[in-house]
């Protein structure tokens, strides 16, 4: 296995001269960061072992969310986070996709498109949850834009978490759906998906730039149970808070080329796929969001601006949310001995 930011330094100075007039500010930015995380670039602390009495560098990290080194402790500190926000009720892991001709305009348009796919997707779940033969009453739902396919292709969607229920618009009463088996209709939530973002697009002045054809497609909605919704969170907090690419799935860099696995979406099995160097920096900056943007949102009675909606759903519900409980933070430990090592000091970047 070898580190992404091996790989970078390796081919990044002549990607650099390759496509110069290309690479966004933001992409610079983030590989620059990838460069310098836990190097003494960004300084550090010394630690010193009880027992050895031997001296211990620990470098900084750059907490840029496009490092494979620095997204374990921010999502174990979301997941726990979030967990004060489940309800005793079933959740639904609902996905919203769109067709490939639109995704060269997305790309190209990342600031708008993004906010208008996870706030279009958001109203297309209230619209839907509205209506009193589905479920007649607002919902909540966390929602996360995602990027990537497996083998690091664009593949923009938005995953929603989203409780099995809801707050009747009088607030007086909390639905459940009709059926234990069926909350919202994939085909319908398609439907005003496409038209929601279609007329959103439109009074952008967006719309001429994208092809007809899109609008007439039949766009993809995926609608999954998930048992009690900590699965959903897990599952999702690897696009919280990770990258498109970990080290472990880089294999080899051999004359110029880059070999790194993926998992088959169809069998499951792990793959590996081999492309040039040049070719897997660009498959990997691609999925850097514009800086300052929020991949993450709440709508609904879930939204921070919900809190008297909030407190009457869990009095309607008689639930207590839990206290948040977070590991307490370690010295790391002595590699010679085994022993927790002792602070002893910070030193400052050059």
């Amino acid at each position: 296995m070898i580190p992404l930011a091996e790989v970078l330094r390796r081919h990044w100075p002549e990607y650099q001269r390759t496509f110069a007039q290309q690479i966004l500010p933001s992409h610079r930015r983030a590989v620059q960061c990838i460069l310098e995380c836990r190097t003494r670039a960004l300084g550090g602390e010394m630690y010193r072992c009880p027992d050895c009495r031997r001296d211990h560098f620990v470098y900084h990290s750059c907490n840029h969310r496009a490092c494979p080194q620095c997204g374990h402790a921010h999502a174990t500190a979301w997941i726990a986070q979030q967990k004060l926000k489940l309800l005793p009720v079933p959740y639904y892991l609902i996905t919203f996709t769109v067709p490939e001709g639109l995704r060269a305009w997305l790309r190209s348009h990342q600031k708008l498109g993004y906010a208008s796919l996870l706030r279009e997707s958001a109203g297309a779940l209230q619209d839907v949850a509205r209506r009193p033969k589905y479920l007649g009453a607002e919902i909540g739902c966390l929602s996360v834009l995602h990027t990537w396919g497996r083998q690091l292709q664009y593949h923009p969607h938005v995953h929603c978490v989203v409780p099995a229920g809801g707050l009747r618009e009088d607030g007086l009463r909390w639905l459940r759906p009709p059926s234990a088996d069926f909350f919202l209709p994939q085909r319908v939530l398609a439907a005003r998906f496409r038209n929601r973002l279609k007329q959103s697009l439109a009074q952008a002045q967006a719309f001429p730039q994208i092809p007809a054809a899109v609008w007439r497609q039949n766009w993809v909605v995926d609608v999954q149970p998930v048992g009690g919704g900590e699965a959903a969170l897990k599952y999702l907090s690897a696009y919280v808070c990770r990258t498109a690419l970990g080290h472990h799935r880089i294999l080899r860099d051999e004359q110029g080329r880059i070999t790194f696995k993926y998992k088959d979406s169809g069998t499951g099995q792990w793959r590996t796929l081999n492309v040039s160097a040049h070719e897997f920096i660009r498959r990997f900056i691609q999925h850097v969001l514009p800086k300052a943007f929020q991949r993450v949102r709440y709508y609904g009675w879930l939204a921070p601006a919900a809190q008297a909606r909030w407190q009457r759903i869990l009095a309607l519900l008689d639930w207590k949310a839990p206290g948040l409980v977070l590991a307490p933070r370690l010295e790391p430990l002595c590699p010679q001995c085994g022993r927790r090592l002792c602070w002893i000091a910070t030193f400052k970047p050059p």
